[in-house]
C-alpha cells in the first residue's frame, strides 16, 4: 500500500473514535440540559403524569442512562439514527431530505468566497503597500468581522424589501413549490434536467442572497490568507527567474506564484467548505433556508434528542470527509508533500 493509501486508512481509523467521543459528549450533555423532550413534544403543561410516562416509555427515556447510550450506539452502527419526535420521521431520512439544500448553498457560497477572496488577496499582494492594498485589507477584515446575520438582514432590506429584486427567503416560489416534483432535490440540477429556464431563474434568485451573504463573510478570511501566502512566494528565486525570462506579469503572478501559494489557501477553503456543508446556522435561519443547520436549530428548540444527535454525527462525518479530501489534494498541488 502506498504512503497516501496508508494515510487515508489511518485517518479513517482516527475518525471513528473522534466521532464516538463527540457523540458521547452530545448524548450526555442533552440529558443534563434543562427541558423535557416529552413535554416539548406534547406541547402543554396540563398533561397527566400517566401520559408523560407512556411517551417516555415509548421513546425509551425511562431506561437507565447507560442502557439508552449503548442502545443508541448499536443503532448508529447499523445506520439507524433514530426517529425524530418533532417530525415523526427517521432522522436519517430528515437529514438526507435537507442535505441537498445545505450542499447547494455551501457550493454557491464557496464559489462566491473564492472569486472574491482569491482575487482580492492576490491583487493586494501584487500591489502591496499601495492604496488598493490598504483598501482591500480593510474590506477583507470588515467582511470577516461583520456578523453574518446582520449582512443577511441588510441584503434582505435593500434587495428584497426596497428594490424587490430577490425573494426574502426559501428555495423556491411557494406557488411553484406546491406543484414541483423534485428529482434529485438539488434544485439547480433538477431545473437543468427538466430544461426549465424560468424555474432555474427562480431558484437562482432564491439562492443569490443567502449564497452571497455566506460567500462575502468567508471571502474576508480567504482574501487575508491569499495575500499573506502570495507575499511569501512572490519574491522567491523561481518567480524572479520567471520574470527575468521575459514572461508577462500575469503569467508570472498567476502561473508561477499563485500555484505555489495555493496550499495554505486550499487548507482554509477546505475547512471552511466543511463547516458550510455542516450548515451555516445563522445564514439558514436568517433566510429560512431548509437545510441541516435550520433542522438542528429547530430540533434544539423542541428538545428532539435523536435529531440533534443525528445532525451532529452527520456534520462530524462531513467535516472529517472534506478534511481528508483536502489532504489528498495537497499531494497533487505540491509533489513535495508525502504521506
Amino acid at each position: 500500500m502506498s504512503g497516501l493509501g496508508k494515510y487515508i486508512v489511518t485517518r479513517l481509523a482516527v475518525t471513528v473514535p473522534m466521532i464516538l467521543v463527540l457523540l458521547t459528549f452530545v448524548f450526555f450533555l442533552l440529558r443534563i440540559m434543562p427541558g423535557d423532550p416529552v413535554l416539548a413534544m406534547l406541547g402543554g403543561r396540563n398533561i397527566s403524569p400517566e401520559l408523560i410516562e407512556e411517551y417516555r416509555a415509548r421513546l425509551g427515556l425511562n431506561k437507565p442512562l447507560l442502557t439508552q447510550y449503548f442502545e443508541y450506539l448499536s443503532k448508529i452502527v447499523h445506520g439507524d439514527f433514530g426517529e425524530s419526535t418533532r417530525t415523526g420521521k427517521k432522522v436519517l431520512e430528515d437529514i438526507l431530505l435537507r442535505f441537498p439544500a445545505t450542499l447547494e448553498l455551501a457550493i454557491f457560497g464557496m464559489l462566491v468566497a473564492i472569486l472574491i477572496g482569491l482575487w482580492t488577496g492576490t491583487y493586494a499582494a501584487i500591489h502591496s503597500d499601495r492604496p488598493a492594498d490598504h483598501a482591500i485589507r480593510i474590506f477583507n477584515i470588515g467582511s470577516f468581522a461583520i456578523p453574518v446575520f446582520w449582512i443577511g438582514l441588510v441584503l434582505q432590506l435593500v434587495f428584497a424589501v426596497w428594490l424587490k429584486w430577490f425573494p426574502v427567503a426559501g428555495r423556491m416560489d411557494p406557488k411553484i413549490a406546491a406543484s414541483f416534483q423534485p428529482i434529485t432535490r438539488f434544485y439547480i440540477l433538477d431545473c437543468l434536467i427538466l430544461k426549465d429556464l424560468k424555474l432555474l431563474v427562480d431558484v437562482l434568485k432564491h439562492l443569490a442572497m443567502p449564497g452571497f451573504t455566506l460567500g462575502l463573510v468567508l471571502s474576508g478570511l480567504i482574501g487575508r490568507i491569499s495575500r499573506s501566502s502570495m507575499l511569501e512566494v512572490i519574491d522567491k528565486e523561481y518567480v524572479t527567474t520567471a520574470r527575468s525570462k521575459g514572461l508577462t506579469e500575469p503569467k508570472v503572478n498567476y502561473k508561477h506564484a499563485l500555484r505555489n501559494a495555493l496550499i495554505p489557501i486550499v487548507t482554509v477553503m477546505g475547512l471552511q467548505f466543511a463547516i458550510l456543508m455542516g450548515g451555516a446556522i445563522l445564514t439558514e435561519t436568517t433566510f429560512s433556508w431548509p437545510g441541516i443547520a435550520r433542522y438542528l436549530v429547530q430540533s434544539v428548540d423542541s428538545r428532539d434528542y435523536m435529531a440533534i444527535q443525528g445532525a451532529v454525527v452527520w456534520i462530524a462525518i462531513l467535516i472529517s470527509t472534506v478534511s481528508l479530501i483536502v489532504d489528498v489534494i495537497y499531494s497533487f498541488l505540491d509533489p513535495r508533500v508525502r504521506y
